[in-house]
């Protein structure tokens, strides 16, 4: 398009100030980018604008717009708060939620330019890929999430007023500490019909109607009964009864601790539901702020080129993008690590590059696309059918290898020196694909513990195994601290053991046995 052209174009918006008419407009306007020349596919969209203590009220619970209440998110908030407002921090541009509709909270400071941006990032790239990632399909269910958030913010509060904050907290304290081992990480969790689901709902609700009794308070406590009925003392438990080694350590306290009350076991279903929803956020945080950095550079740019956007609101957003996509450098004092915006980014806009400009080169390191043009096909494909791990170990070139400076450093203890042992070199290069790729694999990040053992017949005892990568054991005064919770939800001792993955070599063992 011309420069005439483009002046001949109406733009959406002159100025700063947003209105909501303008907002529409350009909605539609970013809109028709994404659909007709983009193609992609995103639930119905709900957008919402919140003031900034709004926006930290939102993402210092973990950014749900509807959560239960604990002083972590009150101590996360105070925390923000006080970044925010001395400057020392910025805040979010805007918070998406995985639900259908699909929930997008843009910050009312915004200018309109960047309400422009944030529209093409949160509701149309973050919405088609909450919508078509095969992990998003698989362990999130985007129909009921906000029904079950509302469900348990209610129930948390109704356990407050009937057993005490102090109890309630307990359990919920005990319940994070251990949250990221309260998922599914291999096989797919029974996900009911929305009939049955509510049908659950109501028993449970009726439930802690009728078991709710004051005088019950005044009663002895009995003794809890036995996990497994069992008519010979002496026959040892199966581990099969228990479907032992289990990963999810939320889901097996759920169902097997001798000593929590059901009110108790919901709300460790409460939390261990939550943690399952943000699994596959775990595995996709490159693909998916990738995704959406792409999405708004690309409707940005076609904005401007058909004249919908002035300069000065282009040269905003592309600050604001330049900003996003920062790589510090490992000198930097503002490095931590790879920007997971910078490395989607730079790799979906490399595809697009290796689709239409392809050298020699990516035609051997991508046969299969390099030269076809067709790079919205590829991006659409990997976005639903990839996770970080995967896509890193498929898509990296050695082009963008060598454009973001990468090198393999093999820093082993026994050695007097570093070794880089991935350089600028066919070998080289296949080998900083895979070191990075196994750096976002979470099976690697981590820890690998699971329950193997449970001494039902005698003191109970529950037995944990930390299977360690490379040898690394657990932080001991973290750990230490863990188990306590760990030895709240379940009443009785337990016992951690590290053993090495390779050799099966026992490490470390650490035992908690209070009272």
């Amino acid at each position: 398009m011309t420069d005439a052209t483009r002046r001949a174009a109406e733009p959406l918006f002159e100025g700063t100030e947003w209105t909501f008419d303008r907002l529409h407009r350009t909605y539609d306007a970013i809109e028709v980018v994404a659909r007709e020349d983009l193609g992609l596919d995103i639930y119905p969209n709900q957008l919402e604008v919140i003031a900034s203590e709004q926006m930290l009220d939102a993402y210092s619970s973990i950014g749900m717009p509807l959560m239960y209440p604990h002083w972590s998110f009150g101590k996360r908030f105070a925390h923000e708060e006080r970044m925010y407002r001395k400057g020392y921090a910025g805040l979010a541009y805007e918070i998406v939620i995985n639900s259908n509709p699909c929930i997008s909270y843009n910050m009312e400071e915004n200018t309109m330019a960047m309400q422009t941006l944030v529209m093409a990032h949160a509701a149309f790239g973050h919405n088609h890929f909450f919508k078509n990632n095969y992990l998003f399909r698989q362990w999130t269910n985007a129909e009921t999430i906000l029904e079950y958030l509302e469900f348990a913010k209610k129930y948390v509060a109704r356990c407050e007023e009937r057993y005490g904050e102090a109890a309630v907290e307990e359990i919920l304290d005990a319940a994070h500490a251990i949250m990221e081992h309260g998922v599914f990480r291999y096989r797919r969790p029974p996900r009911p019909n929305a009939s049955a689901r509510m049908e659950r709902r109501r028993e449970r609700d009726a439930f802690v109607e009728k078991s709710h009794r004051e005088i019950w308070r005044t009663l002895p406590k009995q003794p809890p009964a036995r996990l497994v009925e069992d008519e010979d003392p002496d026959e040892p438990v199966k581990r099969s009864e228990l479907k032992l080694p289990e990963e999810n350590l939320l889901y097996f306290f759920e169902k097997h601790s001798p000593s929590l009350r059901p009110w108790q076991r919901e709300i460790l279903r409460i939390v261990r539901n939550i943690a399952q929803y943000y699994y596959p956020q775990k595995q996709t945080k490159v693909m998916n702020e990738g995704c959406a950095t792409f999405v708004h550079h690309y409707i940005c740019n076609a904005l401007f080129d058909k004249g919908l956007l002035t300069e000065g609101a282009m040269l905003e957003i592309l600050h604001s993008h330049s900003n996003v996509i920062f790589q510090a450098d490992f000198d930097d004092k503002r490095y931590s690590g790879i920007n997971p915006y910078a490395l989607g980014f730079a790799m979906m806009a490399d595809i697009r590059r290796i689709c239409e400009h392809p050298t020699e080169e990516d035609r051997r390191w991508f046969p299969d696309f390099a030269g076809t043009g067709a790079w919205r096909e590829v991006l659409k494909d990997a976005w639903a059918n990839y996770r970080d791990e995967s896509f890193i170990r498929q898509f990296l070139s050695p082009h963008l290898i060598r454009r973001l400076r990468l090198f393999v450093l093999n820093d082993d203890a026994k050695l007097a020196h570093y070794l880089v042992s991935g350089i600028h070199d066919e070998q080289g290069y296949r080998r900083v694909r895979d070191a990075l790729a196994r750096s976002y694999d979470i099976g690697m990040i981590d820890p690998d513990i699971q329950v193997v053992e449970v001494n039902l017949k005698g003191d109970r005892r529950l037995k944990l195994q930390h299977t360690m990568q490379s040898g690394i054991p657990l932080v001991e005064d973290a750990r230490d601290e863990v188990l306590k919770h760990v030895h709240r939800l379940w009443g009785y001792g337990v016992t951690l053991v590290g053993v090495e993955r390779e050799s099966g070599e026992k490490r470390y063992e650490a035992s908690i046995n209070l009272n």
